[in-house]
């Protein structure tokens, strides 16, 4: 930043340039800083962005140079919180728009990091806040994140509560009124400040559950809830029944359990959001299942399969017949790695229909039924009217009846590739479950190509990875299921300002992928007991979710506890 000079004293020095700074830092070669340079004078971008695109230069590295380009401080944002006073000082659009993050208020003067240090953003923050402002730098993605981290949509959310209280203080009002009222509405406002908040943190369900004299959110944020909010009773009422007004459901039923589904726009991203309601005896508890369609779609080799396990899997699905279970409980990924599936295959020459409850993601270029009851659509049904539309592949979302599982055995063995999902625990007990659904094991045995069992473990958090020494018991798990010290040490997250502290940040697949080979397909018709299809498959080359998990602790992706908390098989 610069000052005035006053006449008559000595000039400023002279800033360095940007490129320099990194050359002479070994941070960057000659070459790609003319190279950049020459791209620059053809884009007009800025060198550090344009560098940063490029992949020249690492952001953070980026920041340090800018820090001493403009002379200011570099500070790390993993480990530095704003305070709340200071947020409130630049509006949260200013914020994003600038790419400032305040981070406190002291002796009068506002700190303030930004990516950017120029003089243009000094002047326009001090205009904004109409106070002095010191900056400092740190890189433009961690800004992004620490923003999303301090303007909580969720600071906001107590005057609306408070004026709802207040207006349904001296009357009598159901919560059904409540919810039926005008955009502005109180119950309205909290409802999407609450849709907001997790769709900012990422999270996959939302649960509002009534207890006592209030109700509780809280939040699914890769795989573990953690609270939230707590709301006054009616207020969490008032909540409940405004969502089953958007998702098309019956508001006066509050002992059924009902489902409904319905789309909103959150800054600026579509997000489905499908509405599950059950009676309890605290009163009616509602979970959202919230799938952002913003979000990019998953390639089946960015799962986290290994390479090997990828080309069997690959080959597999590839097949012109047959049959592939993704099996797994409730959460483990089995949805995006169907998607993921679908995704390799689909093209102009082939033709692709699934039968689903709910469609979760809309692709154009595939055709989906989506089950309806009441109109008479179900699995088996969709399914039968599916076969006489000439296709290829057949995605069949899950297998829930007999009826359904024979017909997609039927699919499979007349010329159709049909995949589908199953809850189970393994591979095994998926194969041993389909065969429980009263079909013939040797059907089962001809039908099926392959099962592969997933379930989703939390990854260690890139921004405040260290080394650590696992507890005596923790490593024993980890020998005793198969898996050999690293030579590098193991690593955990330690917990920083990106990741809540919770040391993971996102989530990576571990696959258990079962070959039907010929001496699996004699062994089912035999009707084999669980641990006689896991021994076999064990001999013939199958990894098991255990096996796979620690050898993701090895390559310091997951930790041993989370590998523990994740993967129970029986």
């Amino acid at each position: 930043m610069t000052t005035p000079v006053a006449t008559g004293a000595p000039p400023a020095p002279a800033r360095r340039f940007l490129g320099e700074i990194l050359v002479d830092s070994k941070l960057l070669t000659r070459e790609k800083l003319d190279d950049a340079l020459l791209k620059q004078r053809v884009s007009g971008k800025r060198l550090g962005a344009l560098l940063v695109e490029l992949g020249a230069v690492d952001e953070r590295d980026l920041a340090t140079a800018l820090g001493e380009h403009f002379g200011v401080a570099v500070i790390d944002l993993r480990h530095r919180a704003p305070v709340p006073e200071a947020l409130f000082l630049l509006p949260e659009a200013s914020a994003r728009s600038l790419l400032a993050l305040p981070l406190q208020l002291t002796n009068g003067t506002l700190e303030v990091a930004v990516a950017d240090p120029s003089d243009d953003a000094l002047e326009q923050l001090r205009a904004l806040t109409g106070m002095p402002v010191a900056l400092t730098v740190a890189s433009s993605t961690d800004i992004k994140r620490a923003i999303d981290r301090g303007y909580r949509a969720l600071t906001g959310i107590g005057q609306h509560v408070d004026a709802f209280q207040a207006s349904m203080s001296g009357r009598s009002s159901s919560t059904t009124t409540a919810a039926t009222v005008d955009e502005n509405a109180p119950v309205v406002q909290v409802v999407t400040i609450v849709l907001t908040q997790a769709l900012r943190d990422r999270a996959s369900d939302v649960h509002i559950e009534p207890m006592d004299t209030m109700s509780r959110v809280r939040f699914r944020i890769d795989g573990v809830l953690h609270d939230v909010l707590t709301l006054p009773g009616a207020m969490g009422g008032a909540v409940v029944s405004r969502l089953k007004v958007l998702a098309g459901m019956n508001i006066v039923e509050r002992r059924r359990s009902q489902d409904g589904q319905f789309t909103t726009e959150i800054e600026g991203r579509q997000l489905d959001v499908r509405v599950a309601s059950t009676g309890t005896v605290g009163g009616e508890k509602v979970v959202l299942r919230l799938l952002d369609k913003s979000a990019t779609s998953f390639r089946l080799s960015e799962l986290g399969m290994p390479a090997d396990t990828y080309q069997v899997f690959s080959a597999m699905v590839r097949a012109p017949f047959g049959m592939v279970i993704c099996a797994g409980p409730t959460g483990s990924g089995k949805t995006t790695s169907l998607y993921a599936t679908m995704g390799e295959l689909n093209g102009t020459e082939v033709n692709i229909m699934t039968i689903e409850d709910p469609v979760e993601y809309v692709v154009p270029s595939i055709n989906q039924i989506q089950i309806n009851e009441p109109a008479g659509i179900s699995f088996a049904s969709g399914l039968r009217s599916i076969l006489r539309q000439d296709p290829d592949v057949i995605l069949v979302g899950e297998i829930r009846d007999t009826e359904t599982a024979r017909i997609a055995a039927q699919a499979a063995l007349t010329g159709h590739f049909v995949m589908t999902s199953l809850h189970a625990t393994d591979s095994a007990a998926a194969l041993l479950r389909f065969i429980d659904m009263d079909i013939e094991a040797y059907v089962v045995g001809s039908a099926v190509a392959g099962v592969v069992s997933q379930r989703l473990l939390r990854r260690i958090c890139d921004q405040c990875r260290r080394p650590f020494s696992p507890s005596a018991e923790e490593l024993e798990y980890f020998i005793g299921a198969g898996g050999v010290v690293p030579d590098g040490g193991f690593w955990h997250g330690q917990g920083c300002m990106f990741c809540a502290q919770t040391g993971y940040q996102d989530r990576i697949g571990v696959y258990e992928l079962l070959r039907m080979t010929p001496a699996m397909r004699a062994l089912v018709v035999t009707k084999p007991t669980h641990d006689q299809v896991r021994a076999l498959a064990i001999t013939e080359g199958t990894r098991t979710l255990q096996h796979e998990a620690v050898l993701a602790v090895g390559a310091g992706v997951t930790t041993i506890a989370e590998v523990i908390r994740g993967i129970y098989v029986l």
